[in-house]
């Protein structure tokens, strides 16, 4: 093929602008795919919903299907979701900090918040739940050169004891520990502990000892649904602000 289409266009402009027109294209459709969560806006202040407009605004709405049959999930979403904190703002202009009005680890504030996932566990490849206790995997154990923590005390923030070790929450996917299980149930991030072998101990200092008693239970016996961990993961991680007043304040 001659490379000269017409005395003033030949195959390089050609591809140049084809391109640069796919270029731009390319530039719309990821600016509105990008829109697909967090949207619409709203004024920081008023609270007013910015009405969407012009070809960037959003998406188009897509189904996701979900694996092993659990429905679909559409983004972006259909209306809003309803926004209700036990706090107020500190000040009057924009982006002014929030302070609770309650108890944050209850109420979700802050560090304390969550998100709404699904009432279900979260499962491995071949649809089995992932995060199950060590005492029903028999295909599991803890490596002989390792202590199992059972029977070992919990120490909180304050020194004192939250509870005893009874059982590990392990990831058969990751092959790790997730979680302990104190003797009333509760469970404790294993990423939020430290082991301490000297004292046959294990010191969590997110809470307090007595802050244990409000951790979320589980609903069932031998399962965590996402949102359960969400709701776990939350109450400890919260605490490393709102476990006592002194965490609030700043430190220069």
């Amino acid at each position: 093929m001659h490379p000269d289409l017409t005395p003033g266009i030949d195959v390089a402009l050609l591809v140049f602008w084809a391109f640069v027109l796919f270029f731009i294209a390319l530039v719309f459709y990821l600016r509105r795919e990008d829109r697909r969560e967090g949207y619409p806006l709203e004024d920081t202040v008023t609270g007013r919903v910015a009405a969407p407009g012009g070809p960037l605004s959003t998406a188009s709405p897509k189904s996701f299907l979900l694996p092993f049959g659990h429905g679909t999930v559409t983004a972006p979403t259909q209306g809003r979701e309803p926004v209700d904190i036990a706090a107020r703002r500190t000040d009057r202009f924009a982006g002014a900090p929030y302070a609770p009005t309650g108890d944050p680890l209850v109420d979700g504030i802050g560090p304390a918040a969550w998100a709404d996932r699904a009432k279900r566990p979260d499962l491995d490849m071949d649809g089995h739940p992932r995060i199950v206790p060590l005492s029903t995997a028999g295909d599991f154990w803890v490596s002989a050169k390792d202590p199992d923590l059972i029977g070992w005390p919990v120490v909180g923030a304050d020194g004192g004891v939250a509870g005893t070790v009874t059982d590990l929450w392990i990831d058969r996917a990751d092959r790790l520990v997730r979680y302990l299980q104190l003797e009333d149930g509760v469970l404790a991030p294993i990423t939020m502990a430290k082991v301490d072998r000297r004292r046959r101990r294990v010191v969590i200092d997110a809470l307090n000892a007595a802050q244990f008693d409000g951790v979320p239970r589980l609903a069932a016996a031998g399962e965590i649904t996402l949102y359960e961990e969400e709701r776990v993961q939350a109450w400890f991680g919260g605490g490393y602000l709102y476990a006592n007043a002194g965490r609030q304040e700043p430190w220069l």
